[in-house]
């Protein structure tokens, strides 16, 4: 239906004819490891059935027009290949954007016409659940596509996304989203060693309980947060361990390791962010391990402690999340519940029997409204594939 609509605001806006063609990039939940992407650990997220269309045709000059159906009351935003860089007026065009230029700078590969594309998504705005990256590796399909770039593998492509959010549009996000996003496969989440990019597929059998996304309604942007000061914070940590550690990365480090020499990390708000990098890292570990051997509980309590560490030692949860999370685990057959994404709003992330689904939406919901004012939001989702072109409907 949203393919549909879209197409039709495509050809209203950018003419009928040519070879015009579809395309699906997911959004993504991380289940467990947060903030570890970046301190070189690992992370256990999973593509979702919810995310951005694409419609998209090559050009004949070197215009690129991008347009949002999301966005109905703007008109399309126009750039020029012979200038790919960044504007405030551009907005959310500068994701998009930033991949063609980023396209140049780390593979290479220059467009030799421009572009029309048009995008609808149905992630909720600022939730968490990487919009940004669904529009990033999208626009790395289309181009790959239209262009003929065929030797992109997906992990280019994931690359490419991160390299342009970093460099294009300040943010100094981990691999873990774009990587979710276009490396997704149905019915199972990926866990993934940041440090390497090796991965595998795990399989999320639920046969009793499913996964829910609880929106706070608390919008964030990664750009404008702390979410920088976080990596930098750590930055400073691992140069102070470095003075006698033999170590490039956080990750590297078991949680014996870490306290043993947690006093070389004199500033104790730094000392607190390693601290969680580590063990979340250890923690993601274990769920794993945990899931392949059927201890759903234990990936439960794992899920919890995790986010009582993004509360306290990351300190990027907020009063709303916290809510939403105090709320969850008071609910007979919620597994596990935790803040998911970059944090300072956004989602949480609740494993929950399926008898247990509609208390939770009842109560948590309720007791959200009462003490914020806020309606929240709820989604069951289902995990899918990652991002792809697709046949355009009738």
């Amino acid at each position: 239906m949203e393919q549909k609509k879209l197409q039709e605001k495509f050809e209203d806006l950018f003419g009928a004819g040519g070879d015009i063609r579809g395309y699906f990039s997911p959004g993504r939940v991380n289940l467990i490891g947060e903030h570890t992407d970046y301190n070189g650990g690992h992370v256990f997220p999973c593509a979702l059935t919810i995310g951005t269309y694409g419609i998209a045709r090559k050009r004949e000059d070197s215009k690129i027009r991008f347009y949002s159906l999301n966005m109905e009351d703007r008109p399309p935003m126009e750039a020029d290949l012979s200038d790919l860089s960044y504007r405030e007026e551009y907005g959310w065009a500068n994701y998009p954007l930033g991949v063609v230029w980023a396209m140049g700078k780390v593979k290479g590969l220059t467009l030799t016409t421009g572009f029309d594309m048009a995008v609808y998504g149905n992630i909720p705005n600022g939730s968490g659940l990487s919009s940004s990256a669904s529009l990033e590796v999208l626009t790395g399909v289309i181009v790959r596509d239209l262009f003929g770039f065929d030797s992109l593998t997906n992990i280019d492509l994931a690359l490419v996304g991160q390299y342009s959010e970093n460099n294009f549009n300040g943010c100094n996000c981990g691999i873990m989203d774009q990587f979710a996003v276009a490396m997704g496969k149905r019915d199972a989440a990926i866990f993934l060693d940041c440090s390497d990019l090796s991965y595998e597929y795990a399989p999320i059998a639920l046969s009793d309980a499913k996964i829910l996304i609880t929106n706070s309604k608390v919008k964030h942007s990664l750009v404008d947060s702390a979410y920088n000061d976080r990596r930098e914070e750590c930055a400073r940590a691992l140069s102070m361990l470095q003075v006698e550690l033999d170590i490039e990365a956080l990750g590297e480090l078991s949680q014996e390791e870490f306290e043993e020499h947690a006093d070389l990390i004199w500033d104790p708000v730094c000392r607190r962010r390693a601290k969680h990098a580590v063990y979340e890292n250890q923690r993601t570990i274990r769920a794993v391990e945990a899931l392949k051997s059927g201890q759903i509980e234990m990936f439960g309590q794992l899920m919890n402690a995790s986010h009582i560490s993004l509360r306290d030692d990351y300190e990027v949860s907020c009063r709303e999340v916290d809510i939403l999370v105090d709320e969850a685990w008071k609910i007979p057959g919620v597994i596990g519940s935790r803040i998911t994404g970059g944090g300072f709003g956004g989602c949480t992330v609740s494993l929950v029997k399926n008898d247990a689904i509609d208390p939770f939406v009842d109560r948590v919901g309720s007791a959200y409204r009462e003490k914020t004012g806020i309606e929240a939001e709820f989604y069951a989702v289902e995990i899918g594939d990652g991002a792809r072109r697709v046949t355009l409907p009738e």
